[in-house]
């Protein structure tokens, strides 16, 4: 059977993703050069949580553009599910990134250095701004891929960073306080930290093929049941292809004198109108039949 092809959440994102793209990698030139020029340790570590952006938003579009690839023999689904290790290598990433900037932050605090605050204070500022476009660019569609979920959390993070970022400046601008410039540091990567093992969760999870967090199997299971010819349903199984590409396979047990056509459409039609499935499999099986090798 051909399958037509699925748009991913991220694919119908794509220009969200491109303006924000473009928006991060400017400013992260920007900031990497500030930090540099000012010595601000909190500048550089929100430059290194900018590199994550610009990495996770250059993976999701190269996942959207491999995903509108043909399916083939070898991959009947096609590309979907490549935008998930793509999400999983971006936490990774940001973890290290984090944990860099903790152990940056612990020398700081050993050993203070001069941070030229005036500049560093403007430099966060327009961060703060570029990271509240790029907030509003991506906000409604984060809840459509873990992708755009990770590029969301990231610039939202970006942002309490810039703020924090401000912070640090003009404490330091005013009483001479060296140490917090490591301090804000060091709370931007533990911010970042929880955030970023969610999201690796919700790619392992898919790479596992569990049940999507959107999906109650157990509600599946009773509409489909509930429909006029159904007798049975076992092997009932629901998994996510990726992110916002929900598909389900199911046996249904049909009553004698049900045709087993339009009890095919009925199920189709409950996965698809009623629950967030895309993909629908249905098995259908007369009264008393057996499949050997199934799960119950």
């Amino acid at each position: 059977m051909t399958h037509s092809h699925i748009e991913s959440g991220a694919g119908r994102n794509r220009r969200r993703l491109q303006w924000s793209l473009t928006l991060t990698s400017a400013y992260f030139v920007t900031e990497v050069v500030a930090g540099w020029l000012t010595g601000s340790l909190a500048l550089l570590a929100d430059a290194g949580h900018m590199l994550t952006d610009v990495a996770g938003l250059g993976l999701a579009l190269f996942a959207i553009h491999m995903a509108e690839r043909p399916a083939t023999p070898e991959r009947t689904y096609g590309y979907y599910r490549i935008e998930i290790p793509a999400a999983l290598a971006n936490a990774v990433v940001l973890i290290g990134i984090s944990i860099w900037v903790l152990f940056e932050a612990y020398e700081r605090f050993r050993h203070p250095q001069p941070v030229a605050t005036g500049l560093m204070l403007v430099v966060a500022f327009l961060g703060l701004v570029v990271n509240a476009a790029s907030i509003w660019i991506l906000r409604s569609a984060a809840g459509e891929s873990l992708n755009l979920k990770g590029a969301y959390f990231e610039v939202l993070s970006d942002a309490v960073s810039s703020v924090g970022v401000m912070v640090a400046a003009a404490v330091m601008w005013l009483t001479g306080w060296s140490y917090a410039d490591p301090l804000v540091s060091a709370a931007i990567g533990l911010f970042i930290l929880p955030r970023t093992a969610k999201l690796m969760m919700d790619a392992v999870g898919v790479l596992l093929e569990g049940t999507p967090a959107e999906v109650n199997i157990g509600e599946v299971r009773g509409a489909i049941a509930a429909i006029h010819g159904v007798a049975d349903v076992h092997d009932l199984h629901v998994w996510a292809l990726t992110s916002g590409v929900n598909a389900i396979s199911v046996h249904v047990v049909a009553r004698d004198g049900n045709d087993v056509g339009d009890l095919l459409t009925r199920v189709g039609q409950c996965a698809t109108g009623h629950f967030k499935i895309a993909h629908v499999t249905v098995q259908v099986e007369p009264p008393g039949w057996t499949c050997g090798g199934g799960h119950s």
